[in-house]
């Protein structure tokens, strides 16, 4: 059984990971179903729903746990030494879990199957080089940040932009990938396609933190 502290820690990765995926799927569904069919304004709903999530996700839910919600951000932490190693596999499962539960929660409120299978095609060398350009910029993003307390907008602001600027409309989250993977509506990706998706996630979060190593030089401060 974890710590008390450590319980916490992951209460907060599981419930910001719910939320996030539920906000993902849910405004996915809402878009497509009041968009009469127009896939760029489902998107656009989808966007700024994603962002919005993030930002209030990420400022309420970071002093607690850092806000990961995502396997690749927690990889990385731990390579640098801000988590521990045992901790970022609770980390990670957590965040699977709470991805899925965001999934059927999104469902459910939209009165769907709860457990579906993707059906929507995600996959090619350009979609999978879009995976490592997202998940590239969203650590760069974290790991550059001077203060943390600008994180939320900066977070939101690559994964708004990269929405439109990537084929694959930026998971850059292996959690999040799994959980869209049970999902066959407008957010969805088949589950034969996730585990590229989630291989190129990994390349882009190491990269990063390589380039990262060597751009940021000085400690970024905390506060």
């Amino acid at each position: 059984m974890p710590p008390e502290g450590t319980a916490r820690r992951l209460a907060a990765e599981f419930f910001g990971s719910l939320l996030l995926a539920a906000a993902v799927i849910g405004s996915g569904i809402m878009g497509e179903r009041l968009s009469g069919g127009n896939d760029a304004i489902a998107l656009i709903a989808n966007t700024g729903a994603t962002m919005a999530a993030l930002v209030v996700l990420i400022t309420i839910l970071g002093p607690i746990s850092g806000a990961h919600f995502n396997p690749a951000v927690t990889l990385v932490m731990s390579l640098r030494g801000a988590v521990d190693r045992i901790e970022a596999i609770y980390y990670a499962i957590v965040q699977c879990l709470g991805c899925c539960a965001g999934a059927v929660l999104a469902h459910a409120m939209f009165a769907l199957p709860l457990i579906q299978s993707g059906s929507h095609v995600r996959t090619g060398v350009g979609q999978w080089l879009a995976e490592i350009v997202a998940s590239f910029g969203l650590l760069l993003v974290i790991l550059g940040a001077r203060r943390t307390t600008d994180t939320p907008w900066l977070v939101a602001c690559w994964i708004g932009s990269a929405y439109w600027f990537t084929a694959s409309t930026s998971f850059a989250n292996p959690a999040i990938t799994i959980g869209r993977s049970l999902s066959d509506t407008f957010a969805g990706i088949r589950p034969a396609d996730a585990p590229a998706f989630i291989v190129a996630q990994f390349l882009g979060a190491l990269l990063a933190f390589l380039v990262a190593r060597a751009l940021f030089r000085e400690e970024v401060p905390k506060g």
